[in-house]
């Protein structure tokens, strides 16, 4: 049975979720077809372009991506504090640059309202989107609708483009965050689209690793502020508070070793040289690679401690969440 989204979403449990949107037709999102043999690959950077103009509006950072053939994941995080701290000015530009704005709210800007009644009707408008901002289902509908609607005009057709709904994963801790990030960097390893992370297009590792993401043709038609992928704070160096707090050195080095070994299938001759995110992780080899072979198959809806979990269920009126979810690593 479909649940709401309302039912999956539990800001107070945990601030990251994985997401995933699927293509529905035979011809793929990205890649080239077949049938026609025409390239979608331009496709994209469409997908990147518009997820990091959205997390410039949005109170929402991206971890992770991977743009697929046929489907993308991305891992995100909400700034509950920054969207509260928020003035309604500050909403009005934002959410404005994404829909038109009603008369009403033009009026409160340029303060034309003639009662308090009228103000408060305008400040009802802008609290809404306010919560929109902190909403992964307002940002995924932004992003799908405008991929699907530019997908459709190229290809001269109508209908819908993706499969339905985004499916979304809760990441309870940092060790489910952290292994999942992990899974979606290695998703162009793991399906043969490259042979290492360091030359993974379209994903979050390759722009982590040189700076910027992948970009092949001109920028989008609208400029905006880029915002940096969400930080981690485990460096030395690092002074931000907020972030994922292992280091962004020791990441790189987890996923590359992995991504080697997963892609040349030889886990037989493995390095002897270790990550160190292992052993802060307490786990072995065989446990870490297939976890990060299998973290999307093997668990649904929300992973981490059994405490986690338990503590999940209640507060989004479940009864029980699978004890199969329960993320193993100490």
């Amino acid at each position: 049975m479909t649940q709401s989204r309302q039912s999956q979403v539990s800001l107070s449990d945990t601030p990251y979720y994985h997401c995933i949107s699927r293509c529905v037709r035979r011809a793929y999102l990205c890649g080239e077809d077949k049938y026609t043999e025409k390239s979608f690959e331009h496709r994209r950077q469409w997908v990147v372009e518009r997820m990091h103009y959205l997390a410039s509006l949005f109170n929402i950072d991206i971890c992770a991506y991977a743009i697929m053939s046929n489907h993308y994941h991305l891992v995100l995080h909400v700034d509950e504090t920054l969207n509260e701290n928020l003035s309604p000015e500050e909403v009005c530009e934002r959410w404005c640059q994404l829909y038109s704005k009603p008369v009403l709210v033009e009026r409160w800007q340029s303060k034309q309202t003639i009662s308090e009644a009228e103000n408060k009707a305008a400040l009802a408008i802008i609290d809404n989107w306010r919560s929109r901002l902190a909403d992964i289902s307002w940002f995924m509908r932004c992003l799908n609708e405008f991929i699907a609607r530019k997908a459709n005009k190229e290809d001269d057709c109508s209908g819908r483009f993706w499969e339905g709904r985004f499916k979304s994963q809760a990441l309870l801790d940092e060790d489910a965050l952290l292994t999942c990030m992990a899974y979606v960097d290695l998703n162009p390893v793991r399906a043969k689209m490259s042979d290492s992370v360091e030359t993974s297009e379209y994903t979050s590792a390759y722009e982590r690793i040189h700076g910027v993401a992948q970009q092949k043709e001109k920028p989008l038609e609208y400029a905006f502020t880029k915002k940096p992928l969400f930080g981690f704070v485990g460096d030395e160096n690092e002074q931000s508070t907020q972030g994922i707090s292992f280091s962004l050195l020791d990441y790189i080095e987890l996923v590359d070793w992995s991504g080697r070994i997963i892609r040349e299938d030889k886990r037989g001759v493995i390095s002897s040289q270790r990550p160190r995110l292992l052993s802060t992780l307490g786990l072995d080899d065989d446990t870490w690679l297939s976890l990060a072979s299998s973290f999307g198959k093997d668990y649904r809806g929300a992973v981490g401690s059994l405490e986690a979990l338990a503590a999940y269920a209640s507060n989004t009126g479940k009864r029980w969440v699978a004890s199969k979810n329960q993320l193993r690593l100490h």
